[in-house]
């Protein structure tokens, strides 16, 4: 598995790429714009072309961006379901102008409507979100969540069932985040438990849909529904658990991403490196 980390694009898009040299990167993961934010200014030929120039010479690392924070595609509010869908399409676009393959996504909360309204939601949104974008280049990730409050996607069953209902798995996938799958009650602590966790997700949802990782320890306890990230090997996840990930051959040259404070990255990096065989 390639080691990278979300590097901050401050300062500019080209900026990733010296942040993930100094973390010592081997893939990336971006914002392309503020994650706070539902419109940006569009991207400028000249700072596409810098980002291409620059991605060529530190070598084309795998990349993918990472959607706002404020997209809820699964919204029983459909004045805010129809602007997280012209958002979401806009992120695709923005990916597309940067040659980037990959957006990855949190399927978005039901707000209290139910699990069946909000991957319904979710479904039509998706649908419509890939039809606007049909001949980009651009693939969707749908991202493991924790389970908190009403979250969809927490569970396996969950992301099959987007995977089947929007059917254009060309142009769909799933990032895996530790901290999360483990939270929402998905343990990978023990050979065993590692090896049941992936023949129910191979079972329900297919490994050939499982394109990236997040690898983040977790602060709390297996199945306690809270999305709080820990250094790796400082959490309740633990290290043999990302000792059997670097080292499953299922997943050699997939890449995970850490989500950690900037101060912890090179020594979790470092981390996981040495766990690789």
């Amino acid at each position: 598995m390639l080691i990278g980390a979300h590097v901050s694009v401050a300062g500019g898009l080209v900026e990733a790429f010296r942040r993930a040299e100094e973390f010592d990167c081997e893939c990336i993961q971006i914002f392309t714009k503020s994650q706070l934010q539902w419109s940006a200014k569009p991207l400028e030929p000249d700072e596409v072309y810098k980002w291409l120039v620059t991605w060529e010479e530190s070598g084309w690392p795998p990349c993918f961006v990472h959607d706002s924070y404020l997209i809820n595609l699964s919204s029983p509010d459909e004045a805010l379901r129809r602007k997280s869908v012209d958002a979401f399409a806009d992120e695709l676009e923005r990916a597309a102008l940067l040659g980037i393959p990959w957006v990855n996504m949190h399927p978005g909360s039901h707000k209290g409507a139910g699990e069946e309204i909000g991957l319904t939601n979710c479904v039509r949104s998706l649908k419509e979100v890939l039809e606007r974008t049909a001949g980009l280049g651009v693939g969707i990730l749908l991202e493991t969540t924790a389970g908190q409050g009403n979250d969809i996607g927490s569970r396996f069953e969950h992301l099959s069932h987007l995977l089947e209902k929007v059917n254009q798995p060309e142009r769909m996938g799933v990032c895996l985040d530790t901290c999360h799958a483990f939270a929402a009650g998905y343990d990978l602590r023990t050979p065993e438990a590692y090896a049941a966790t992936w023949k129910r997700f191979e079972e329900i949802i297919g490994i050939k849909f499982l394109h990236a990782f997040h690898l983040n320890d977790c602060r709390y306890p297996l199945g306690s529904r809270r999305d709080r990230h820990a250094e790796i090997g400082k959490g309740e996840i633990g290290l043999e658990a990302f000792r059997m990930l670097m080292n499953d051959p299922r997943f050699e040259g997939h890449p995970g991403i850490t989500e950690l404070p900037d101060e912890v990255t090179p020594r979790s990096h470092k981390l996981l490196k040495s766990l690789r065989k």
